[in-house]
Parts: structure tokens; sequence; C-alpha cells
């Protein structure tokens, strides 16, 4: 190939360039090529773990890898031409084909860019030369432990970032002593392993024992290293959402052309029967007509357009549904409900579903956010599907964009969102929402002016229960100490009420044909089922003329700080209550026992989430007075933290270091300046307490340590064991005659004033220093010799 190349005047002169130059500095240990490859592998390894991929790229990358590994040694003195040529070709048609799956993923291209990286990382394996080569090799496997950890949604990935660690570290040092020029690690040991006497034996354990990849000094540095990030990492915060906008979205194969025309706009769940009656998904259904079904032992019964509150059971098989990235938590609403039925709810305006189309050159879906008073807050969300759900899509309120891989969704009269088909496991969708902060001054002075759209839904209540309802929460009512005038302090008493007054009972009997849930949830059994409290709450606030509807969903689930996800399972499933307030909108209230009234929201976070996990530990084995004073300083000190980065000229400094790449880069420029700064503070300090050290010390002594700390400096430090004496002998092989003599002339007069209390001449001691210095700046010793003559 090169011989055809060679015709080409271009190419001719470009391979007789190649050929000219002198031939390459090549690496010989085997061994830092063996641990650099490994790097690599464990790098491949841990981005196909976090990102749970169905063709895991180390299953032809690993192989292909060791293979170019091998290549590379055996050929690493030769020029290559051919293979270089070969290689190059290959780089660019890799890098075609990163740029393709790049715009096909331009709202997550975590994966795609660890890939190209695994590609180029294959075919750079095949010419690997220099320590150079290699040390791109080691950049690569760093990116990719780099991009595992953004991938990974579980602790899975912490045994291989170990792994990667227990490498990288004995890696980093035979790079370090290739950038030396020191011999390679295996010529050392080969030397010292090829004597036999028995000094020849010591030597060779102390060899063994000082050298740095001896594995007791590996431990140790792991040891460190792991001390250290452990504490960094549980005292620093832990952000739970995004502090850069990118919107990751993804899907399994053939679900981004979907849209409803070739669906039904329903809901299709697990949890019911294909008719809609009882319940499915393995569920025991015993037929038609009331309390003939028990709940699917997997699947939540709330996700439908109608649910039957008259079904019994639980959850029993508990998993993991969705993952959930997101910068604050909160209830990820799914449906709501405006018509009671009596043993359940429905959506009375289903029909009335609306398309809406995304956008043609992206994944984003568009919405009217409702024009509320009241501030706002933006929340991104990101949810990865782990377990199959229903078409609903689970997300914060108010959703302002979407991005979803799918080319229609639906909205409903209530606000929820549907898909086209179920949301299948690995598929990643986003979320913008404009979460409503609960000003609770503002939502007493609402009133009650609703508009029509609110009022001809929200405020129905069953005529032959009407009474009874409204009967029993004015009784509750009565019972605050404090008179209730506005309808936030009624709905908050009343949940508070209803909390304490009525208790969950998983075994009541189902209802008969025609009974009322509420009813005999407030007169016969004095409580009922967990979602059945959300239901007698909604119809107590309508009979106060207070509109309300019955919305299902996930709660937060649990945060992993570890992770920064919250891990939400089936079981986290359940309803609660959404209360308009005129002007304001929906707010969530949570009625049932156990359960704070006001869901998480925006006001809550897991910032400290590791620490906060660590302290728990800590402080079941401490004395509650302790355990009390510590919490109470604790808060104190976060409050001043949290009103010190409240104040408005922060917030603005912030915004702009954070808003725009040139405030990064000044940001950047500043936290450079202050810690050149810092460090000659540090430096400066440091000095000035040695200075001050030394000045409270006999004057021979502070010369003595003077002249140690000097030596040290020029590269010859004294061992702790060793005495002045046997201190100077040990530099007759480094130093000249005069310097040695003023090195021991000092330390001997040390010795005799310490140990025998003689007098010494300080003076010229210290002129003999001086001159001592001053050796070590000229190029030979003469001007030293004339001036000690």
């Amino acid at each position: 190939m090169i011989e055809q190349l060679k015709h080409f005047p271009t190419f001719k002169q470009i391979i007789q360039q190649i050929e000219s130059l002198p031939p390459l500095k090549t690496e010989e240990s085997i061994l830092f090529r063996i641990l650099v490859q490994l790097m690599v592998i464990v790098g491949i390894v841990a981005t196909d773990v976090a990102a749970v991929s169905q063709f895991p790229m180390s299953v032809w990358a690993i192989p292909l890898s060791i293979l170019g590994g091998v290549v590379s040694w055996r050929r690493r003195k030769k020029k290559n031409i051919t293979l270089k040529f070969i290689l190059a070709i290959a780089m660019v048609a890799t890098l075609f084909i990163f740029l393709g799956n790049l715009i096909r993923s331009l709202f997550d291209n975590r994966l795609v860019l660890a890939e190209f990286l695994v590609q180029l990382q294959v075919l750079h394996s095949f010419d690997l030369p220099r320590r150079k080569d290699l040390g791109y090799s080691m950049v690569i496997g760093f990116i990719l432990i780099g991009v595992a950890g953004t991938l990974s949604q579980t602790v899975a990935f912490a045994p291989w970032l170990l792994l990667f660690l227990m490498i990288a570290i004995p890696t980093m040092i035979l790079d370090y002593r290739s950038r030396m020029g020191l011999a390679t690690y295996e010529s050392e040991w080969k030397a010292n392993r090829g004597n036999k006497n028995r000094r020849q034996s010591e030597k060779n354990n102390q060899w063994l024992k000082n050298s740095p990849l001896s594995p007791k000094k590996i431990t140790s540095f792991l040891t460190v290293t792991l001390v250290v990030g452990l504490l960094i990492f549980t005292i620093m915060p832990r952000y739970p959402g995004y502090q850069l906008q990118t919107f990751p979205v993804s899907a399994p194969e053939g679900l981004e052309d979907l849209d409803f025309s070739q669906t039904d706009r329903g809901i299709v769940s697990p949890g019911y029967n294909p008719d809609g009656s009882g319940a499915g998904g393995g569920g025991i259904n015993g037929g038609e007509g009331a309390g003939s079904g028990q709940v699917d032992d997997t699947f939540y019964y709330g996700f439908n357009t109608t649910i039957d509150q008259n079904l019994r059971g639980n959850i029993t098989n508990p998993k993991v549904v969705l993952r959930v990235r997101s910068q604050s938590p909160g209830f990820w609403r799914a449906l709501a409900f405006d018509h009671y039925t009596g043993q359940g709810w429905d959506i009375s305006r289903d029909d009335q579903t609306m398309d809406v189309d995304r956008n043609r050159w992206n994944f984003q879906f568009n919405f009217a956010v409702p024009n509320v008073q009241g501030e706002t807050e933006r929340v991104i969300q990101t949810f990865t599907v782990v377990s199959d759900l229903p078409n609903i899509i689970p997300l914060l309120s108010s959703p302002d964009r979407l991005y979803f891989p799918t080319e229609q969704i639906a909205i409903d009269t209530e606000g929820s969102l549907r898909s086209p088909t179920g949301l299948i496991e690995g598929l990643t969708y986003t979320a913008v929402s404009k979460v409503r902060n609960r000003n609770q001054t503002q939502l007493s002075q609402a009133g009650n002016n609703y508009p029509e759209s609110i009022s001809d839904y929200y405020l129905d209540v069953p005529q032959n229960i009407r009474d009874l309802v409204r009967e029993k929460a004015e009784e509750l009512l009565a019972k605050s100490p404090n008179e209730l005038t506005s309808n936030y302090a009624k709905a908050l008493y009343l949940a508070q009420a209803i909390k304490q007054n009525y208790r969950i009972d998983p075994d009541i009997p189902p209802l008969e044909e025609g009974e009322d849930l509420t009813q005999a949830f407030l007169e016969t059994y004095q409580g009922g089922y967990p979602d059945h409290f959300a239901t007698v709450y909604t119809l107590m606030l309508r009979s106060l003329n207070i509109p309300a509807r019955l919305v299902v969903g996930f709660a937060p689930g649990n945060f992993n700080p570890f992770t920064g996800y919250y891990v939400v399972r089936n079981t986290d499933a359940y309803a609660l209550t959404e209360v308009y307030f005129p002007d304001y909108g929906w707010f969530y209230f949570d009625p049932l026992p156990g359960n704070e009234i006001i869901p998480p929201s925006v006001d809550d976070d897991n910032t400290f989430g590791v620490l906060g996990q660590l302290w728990d530990w800590v402080a079941s084995w401490l004395p509650s007075p302790i355990v009390d004073f510590v919490t109470i300083l604790f808060n104190d000190i976060i409050d001043a933290i949290s009103d010190f980065l409240s104040s408005p000229w922060l917030f603005r400094l912030w915004r702009f270091f954070t808003g725009s790449f040139m405030g990064i880069l000044v940001g950047a420029m500043v936290l450079i300046f202050l810690g050149f700064i810092s460090w000659l503070a540090f430096n400066w300090l440091q000095k000035q307490l040695y200075r001050r050290r030394l000045a409270k010390l006999d004057p021979i002594e502070k010369l003595y340590r003077e002249m140690i700390d000097f030596l040290s400096e020029k590269g010859y430090p004294k061992h702790k064991a060793q005495t002045p004496k046997e201190y100077a002998q040990r530099l007759r092989e480094f130093l000249t005659i005069e310097q040695l003599e003023i090195i021991d002339l000092i330390s001997t007069s040390f010795v005799a004033w310490r140990y025998g209390n003689q007098k010494y001449n300080i003076d010229y001691l210290q002129t003999q220093f001086n001159l001592l210095k001053g050796s070590f700046k000229s190029k030979n010793s003469k001007q030293l010799t004339m001036n000690h003559d």
C-alpha cells in the first residue's frame, strides 16, 4: 500500500518525512502497559454497567483492545507507516459515525461520547510506542469512568470505581517514573532478584519494602485516597437536580414514530381487566358487581380512567418502577379525577382529551401554563422507567415543557398527560415544570370567587350524602381552638383532623351494591383503606364550598444521596387531594395518617443527604441531650449560611458567574487568582510561624535547625533516627570538603552545647553558615576556600 501511495507526490513527501524521523523513544515497561490496558478495560465495563446497555461495548472492545496492545508491543520500535494510515482512515470514519449519532442524540449524548472514545481507544491501542501514547489511553480511561459516573443510577457502579482506583494508583506511579527517565520497574526487580548472597538479600528486601509499588505503600495510598475521598463525598453538597441544562430523552427502538393514529387515547392499565372491570394483571377478579375484586399484587389500581375503590388487598410484590433526578422532590402526579361515583372516581370529560404534537426538529412538547398569581419555581425532572407502567406520564404539576420520544402525546381536561403507548422499561424522558410556591398568606386571602370551569365540576357531592359529609366536616372544624376564616386554614385543619379522628383499616369488608364508600367510612367503620382518606377529604372540602379533586401518582420515593436519584417503587403510588384557590391555582393536601399534610415540594431538598445519613447513624449511639445540642447548633449554622446565600447581591453575582460562558470564564479566573493569593498567604504564614518557633530557641539550636532545613531544601534531608554525627558522615558522599567542614563545625558545637553545656561563638558560626549557603549558589568552591582560610 505504501509503495502505491509513493506514486502520488503529496503522499510521497509525507512518507519520506515520516521515514526520515529519528527513532522514537519507546516505553519498555510491560507492567505499565498492562496497567494502562486494565484502566481502559475497567472504564469500558463500568460504562456498560452504568448504562445498562443491551449491546455492551465490552463484548467487542475489550478483546480488540487487548489484541491491539499485543500488536503495539511487538511493533513498538517500527515506523508502522501502513498501520498509521489505516488507523487514520478508520478514525476519520469513526468521527463521521459519531457525528451522525450525535445528531440523533442531541438531548443526551453522554453514551454517544463514551462509544466514540471506546472506538478511538480500540484503534489507538494498535499503535502505542511511547509513554505519551499510553498517557492518551489513561486519559480515555479517566473520561470513561467519569461518563459512567454520570450515567449510573445505582450503586452498582461503586465496585468498578474502587477497582479503577486500585489500578490507577500504581499506573500513575509508573507513569511518573517514566516521565522522570528512571529505569523500568521490571529491570530494577531483575537486578535486585539476581543477587543471592545474604547481605545482598537484605538489600533486596529493603528495596522491595521501599519500592513505591510495594503492597504496603499501595495499600497506604489507596486507604488515604479512600478516606479523603469519602470525607469530601460526605460533606459536599449534593444537588438532586441539574446545574447545567441537559434534557435526557431516550427510548427503545420503534417508540419515536408512535402517535394516536395508531393507538387509543384511553388508558390501558395492567391493574384492571381489558374491559376496565375488576382487577387484571394477575389480580383476583370475582366477576362484575360490588365487592367483586381484589387489587393486583404488582400494579396500582388507581391508574385508569375509572378507579374502583371497592377493590380490596394491597400490592404484595414491591419493585422499583422509576428513577427520578429532580431539582426538588415532589408528588409525581399521574392522573386527576373530578367525578365521584359512590365507590370510586372517574374522569367525566375523558372524551375531550386533546392531542399535542411535538416540535418537528426535536423531542420538545410545549404547554400553556395557567396564568396564575404568585411566584413559581422552575424544576427540571428526568424520569427513567425501570418497570413497565401504563401510558400515563408522571411528573410534577404545571409542566411547561416535556421532552418525550413520541410523535404525539395527549392531555386531558384535568391536566394529565398520556403517551400513545405504555411506558416501557428503558424509556427516559424529561419535564420542565413551573411549580407554584405555597405562600400561606396569599392563599389565605384567595376568597371564593370561582370561575365556572371550576365550580361546575369540583364542588359536586352526591345529594344522598351531602348533608352527612357537611355535618361531619363542620364537627371537625368546630374543634379548632382558633377561628378558621379562610379556605386555606380550613383545608389545613380539616386534613389534620381527619388524620387524628379516623384510622387506616385494611380489614374492612367490601361494600354492598349501592352502599356509599364515604358514608361507610364516616359512620360504619370510622376509617378505611389509605386512598379512602383522600376521597372523604375531597368530598368534605366540596361540601364546604371549596373546590377539590382526587389525584393519584407517586410519592417522591427514597432519595439515594450516592446517585442523586429518587428511587420510586410501585408501593409509593397513592391518592391525595388537590384544592383550588382563586387566582393561585391547585395545591396538594394529604390527609393520610403518617404523611405530612403538605407533600414535599420545592422548599425541600437533600443537598446534604449523605451527611444527614451519617449523622443519623452517629446520633443513634449518642445520648439525646448531645444529639439535641448538635442538631440545634447545626440548624443555626445552616440558617446563617442560607441567609447569607439568599442575599440579593450574592444571587446576582452567582447568576453572572453561572449564566454564560463569559461568566464561567471570569469565575474560573477569579478562583485561580484567589487560589494563588491564598497559596502565597499560606506560605507567608508558615514562614512567620517558623520564625517565631526558631526565635524561642537557644541561638546554637536555632542555627543548627536552620542548617538542617537549608540542607533539606537542597535535597539532603536528615532522617529522624540519625544523630548529628551520622548525618554529617552521610553527607560525605555528596558535598565538598569545605562544605562538610562547616557542617561538622556547627554540628559539633550544637552537640557540645546540648550534652556538655559548652560555650560557643555564635557570630563565627553564623558567618560559617552564611558561607555554606553561598557555596551552593556559586559554580565552584574557590570563594568559599579563600574566605575559610
